[in-house]
């Protein structure tokens, strides 16, 4: 099974709370991971919060075009909970 981002929700800071379709739903900090050309921008937490969840490649991805892959994030996460 490929691991997808189903759902992301801004949290504070450069926190997420995102959803996977494995069921799971983690809290991912973002912070130390802003480095970079097309990461940099995302510092600017007006675009920042400008997050989505791209249909087409399954993650999340802001309006410049940066992304993250959903295995990534997956690993860096913090579980919450399993959604029933």
């Amino acid at each position: 099974m490929f691991l997808h981002a189903t759902n992301v929700a801004y949290l504070e800071a450069h926190r997420l709370r995102l959803e996977f379709n494995n069921g799971t739903v983690r809290d991912v900090d973002l912070k130390d991971g802003l480095y970079g050309e097309i990461f940099e921008p995302l510092k600017d937490m007006a675009l920042f919060q400008k997050e989505a969840v791209n249909r087409d490649t399954n993650t999340i991805e802001w309006p410049n075009g940066a992304d993250f892959a959903p295995e990534f994030l997956y690993a860096i996460g913090q579980e919450i909970r399993k959604v029933a």
